[in-house]
């Protein structure tokens, strides 16, 4: 099966070519970093971080761009996020971007969302923003006005496109301050003029301001990828005003398509509410790892398709808790397993289901990236694995290795789900983590031996506060680590 995205820009469903055989560019709109992250975020960057596995799975090379805002972003009351923060908490604006955005990375680490490639940021290129900027000045797509610059929407045919929005239906001030100066309500700010007060601020052709919330994806993905790239990310929320002017803004000045196929992610709601901190309906990533491993988390952010909404309760989030723990288990006894398997060929009839669901797996996820179903391919094999696993017969080396192999890569290396043993996550690295276990567990099972009881059931007692159970079996003690 070929991979098949849904374009929003069509809102339809398209056999992916990239630009460059074998070479994907991809551009997700980042956060803007004035607080700490919350599970919606989780929601837009874990689902875009299996997007990027997915397409290395498959071979291709990926240079993925995610900036970060750290000025512009404006508040309806025309305030810039960041400045208000720094004001709250009496301190520099760029150390109230540094505190989150070290947060920011720190989050997304504990979820095992790998790092973009290229992180810019927002303060870091405002030359490319003012040439940008100017180049619509001299094709009169913008116009300045008292030392601020706005775009012209009426100049640009096709704005509009990827919102459907029309421009009589456009609401004044939506997302913009409503300024008498701008010659359309829809008109959106190129360049601000720098009140006296407003500390972040740089010269320009048109004196000292600062960038619109808009240019800065427009002028930082052209940079990176190129006027024309294949895969723009973001937040359905963003899709008007943001999403819309990146596109006007960037087609008006570069005579160019900017991006091939839009994918933007469904919000995580509360009680059908969207999660957002101006509700004050939020729940931090941070807060959220307290309670839930990070691979659970994880599990959660893509339970629901990447373009559906998400609710968010305790309850789903439990019930997801067990699934995941269903599928570590599995894979935790297949290791086990593994230490005292014979080198033969028995058990290999499982290899065709084992294919199978790779199969399976790549098929759903080739149709735009359907997590759920995958999801639901990996708990159907775990079934499968448990039966095998649990029986009577015995399993060969060979064929449990390709059972934690297939796990490996596809729950793994594809959604991210499974315990990383070769890099650090929240709780430490897990290499030794797990080292240490089997050392409690050897120390245990000489107690027994020594007849010692209360000091092997004083070691599974402080196992079991630390969140790592104990099974014993004829063949041995396993153990996993509860969710």
């Amino acid at each position: 099966m070929t991979l098949r995205i849904y374009n929003v820009l069509g809102r339809e469903k398209q056999e992916f070519k990239p630009i460059h055989e074998g070479r994907v560019n991809m551009y997700v709109c980042g956060p803007t970093v004035y607080d700490y992250s919350h599970l919606g975020h989780a929601k837009t960057y874990v689902s875009f971080d299996v997007v990027v596995r997915y397409l290395r799975h498959l071979g291709y090379d990926v240079l993925y761009v995610q900036n970060l805002t750290d000025v512009g972003h404006l508040l309806e009351t025309g305030e810039d996020r960041i400045l208000r923060k720094a004001q709250q908490l009496q301190a520099k604006p760029m150390q109230i971007v540094e505190q989150y955005i070290r947060a920011y990375f720190s989050d997304m680490d504990a979820l095992h969302v790998v790092r973009p490639d290229i992180s810019p940021r927002a303060s870091a290129h405002i030359p490319e923003q003012i040439e940008m900027i100017q180049t619509l000045l001299d094709k009169e797509n913008a116009y300045e006005v008292n030392g601020s610059v706005y775009f012209d929407v009426t100049s640009d045919p096709d704005y509009g496109k990827l919102s459907n929005r029309r421009l009589d239906d456009q609401e004044e001030g939506s997302r913009e301050t409503v300024r008498s100066e701008k010659k359309n309500p829809a008109d959106f700010a190129l360049w601000k003029v720098a009140e006296p007060e407003h500390i972040l601020r740089w010269n320009s052709p048109w004196g000292e301001g600062f960038p619109g919330w808009h240019i800065e994806c427009s002028a930082m993905s052209k940079k990176y990828l190129g006027e024309t790239f294949d895969i723009h990310g973001g937040g359905i929320d963003n899709i008007y005003p943001h999403n819309e002017n990146e596109i006007a803004q960037s087609e008006c000045a570069n005579d160019a398509e900017f991006a091939n196929y839009w994918m933007l992610v469904g919000s995580l709601t509360v009680d059908s509410v969207k999660m957002s901190k101006s509700l004050g309906n939020f729940t931090t990533i941070r807060d959220t790892l307290q309670t839930y491993r990070p691979e659970v988390v994880r599990m959660f952010a893509i339970s629901a398709h990447y373009r559906s909404p998400l609710d968010y309760s305790d309850k789903s989030i439990d019930d997801l808790s067990k699934a995941w723990s269903r599928l570590n288990d599995a894979v935790q006894l297949t290791r086990h397993q593994m230490n005292s398997a014979p080198e033969s060929d028995e058990g290999n009839s499982f290899l065709e289901r084992l294919e199978k669901a790779r199969t399976e797996f790549s098929d759903v996820m080739d149709d735009d990236f359907n997590t759920p179903k995958a999801i639901a391919t990996l708990q159907d094999l775990t079934r499968d694995v448990n039966s095998l696993l649990n029986g009577d017969a015995t399993v060969g080396l060979p064929v449990l290795n390709e059972i934690a192999s297939t796990y490996q890569a596809l729950a793994g290396d594809v959604l991210g789900i499974l315990p990383d043993v070769t890099a650090p996550v929240a709780a430490g690295d897990s290499e030794r983590e797990a080292k240490l276990i089997e050392m409690l567990i050897a120390m245990r099972a000489q107690a027994r031996v020594d007849k010692n009881y209360a000091e092997s059931d004083r070691i599974r007692d402080s196992l079991a506060d630390m969140g790592v159970i104990l099974e014993d079996r004829p063949d041995g003690t396993i153990w996993k680590i509860e969710a």
